[in-house]
């Protein structure tokens, strides 16, 4: 089993946006041969292992310096909310930026795309409609925007949510990666 986690704060947002603690700020991908998990840089280097695992699976070697011999980076427990990301989904086109929101209640993510203005796209019409309206984005492939969304793992999320506090949530993907939130 490999997934991948990110350590990235969020950007500071407007009133109505995400509360923090509902955002990825981990990355991490469970090493195809000792299935030790090992904590990926940033976003970007998180979505190219993503996007090549079914392909090319995530091995402790591809972290320079690290091998299986090394302790993992991250356990799998209930410290933090973890998600399991599918493997093989593209990685966004550049410019925009994939974020990644858990619901208060825990039971899903949703998935947004951030344009390089900084417009919020919801669904894949008004990235349509984006693109279309801005043609300087015309090579964007309009499927490398994808809305599917981690599974949350019912394991570890806490018994009761305390809304509005902050909380560690990690996504991950069935034999490919897993990110987490805190």
């Amino acid at each position: 089993m490999e997934e991948d986690e990110i350590a990235k704060p969020a950007k500071p947002k407007a009133k109505k946006d995400t509360a923090p603690g509902r955002l990825i700020d981990t990355y991490a991908a469970q090493c195809e041969n000792c299935h030790k998990w090992r904590v990926i840089d940033s976003q970007e280097e998180y979505e190219d292992i993503r996007s090549k695992m079914l392909e090319d699976p995530f091995n402790c070697q591809k972290k320079q310096g690290m091998s299986c011999e090394e302790p993992a980076d991250l356990d799998y427990d209930s410290s933090r909310t973890w998600v399991i990301d599918k493997p093989g989904l593209p990685k966004t086109p550049q410019g925009f930026r994939r974020s990644l929101v858990l619901r208060k209640d825990y039971s899903k993510m949703d998935t947004y795309y951030f344009t390089p203005t900084g417009k919020k796209l919801r669904s894949r019409n008004e990235i349509a409609a984006f693109v279309e309206a801005n043609p300087e984005f015309k090579n964007a492939p309009l499927g490398d925007f994808n809305f599917t969304v981690p599974k949350v793992m019912e394991d570890t999320v806490p018994p009761v949510p305390k809304l509005g506090s902050p909380i560690s949530t990690t996504t991950t993907e069935k034999s490919s990666f897993k990110q987490i939130q805190d």
